[in-house]
């Protein structure tokens, strides 16, 4: 092998890895809900209203606590880009405004995805979103999912 064809395998290998670096660590994103809770689905806008603090209630009427995942976590990036097109930034600022002008906070922010399987599953009013991967369906009650 010479070595410019060295130097293209060497390339495709590398382009390669950077691309699967950059997809979310695995499919799909669920919005989860205590089973309590009888809500058993969510439309986007509902999860839109309830994760950026515009109507933070249940169709049911109850309020509805909802958790982020840390800003690290790289599903807390695919979830708001997924849901309203915008990046941890642009969240940071979106909230910083809201904040400021003390009209609403940020979803409380929890450590990991255990942590809010852990307080969906012991709090009526929790909702969250973690990585399909990590549903515990004897636990927690998917209402909405994401691509």
């Amino acid at each position: 092998m010479d070595r410019r064809t060295l130097f293209i395998w060497i390339e495709k290998i590398l382009f390669a890895t950077l691309l699967a670096l950059s997809l979310p660590a695995s499919g799909e994103l669920a919005v989860i809900v205590n089973l309590q809770n009888d809500i058993s689905q969510l439309t986007k806008t509902q999860v839109v209203n309830i994760f950026l603090g515009n109507h933070r209630e249940f169709p049911n009427g109850l309020r509805a606590k909802p958790l982020d995942l840390p800003t690290d976590n790289p599903d807390k990036e695919a979830f708001y880009r997924t849901l309203v097109n915008k990046d941890l930034n642009q969240m940071a600022a979106y909230w910083s405004r809201l904040i400021f002008a003390g009209n609403t906070s940020p979803p409380v922010q929890a450590s990991d995805a255990q942590e809010v399987i852990q307080t969906v599953a012991n709090n009526h009013n929790a909702i969250g979103y973690i990585n399909r991967q990590y549903v515990d369906p004897g636990r927690v009650r998917v209402v909405f999912a994401l691509p």
